[in-house]
């Protein structure tokens, strides 16, 4: 079974090397050489193709939608200059912050608890 984060480092690690040394007839060197524009447009184009994959397509096909969304997205990173760890870490940022929001609010809870008692 394929790991996704080695899958997605190596596919980055192409791009950037697409970029720093372009390639004759290489996709993602023309995707490069028409710029940030051309690039989104070819995001906002993916990201539809995937939700219309999503509605009405097999698992295959809404799979091979979101790679090609993922392809681009990854191209847009290295135009822009961010890294699979710069990701990561955000990630990591929001989901500490929402461990802490839980935790803050089970707190609240416990400490505002009133214990229904039955007495008969």
């Amino acid at each position: 079974m394929a790991n996704l984060g080695d899958m997605l480092t190596e596919e980055y690690n192409i791009i950037k090397g697409r970029k720093e040394e372009p390639r004759e007839g290489s996709y993602t060197c023309y995707l490069f050489k028409k710029g940030i524009d051309k690039i989104l447009k070819k995001i906002g184009e993916e990201a539809t193709e995937t939700i219309i994959a999503a509605k009405n397509s097999e698992k295959s096909e809404i799979t091979g939608e979101i790679c090609d969304l993922l392809f681009h997205t990854e191209v847009m990173m290295v135009e822009k200059g961010i890294t699979w760890e710069d990701i990561a870490c955000e990630l990591a940022e929001r989901r500490a912050k929402e461990n802490m929001n839980v935790e803050k609010e089970a707190k609240r809870k416990a400490e505002n608890r009133t214990d229904e008692t039955n007495i008969n």
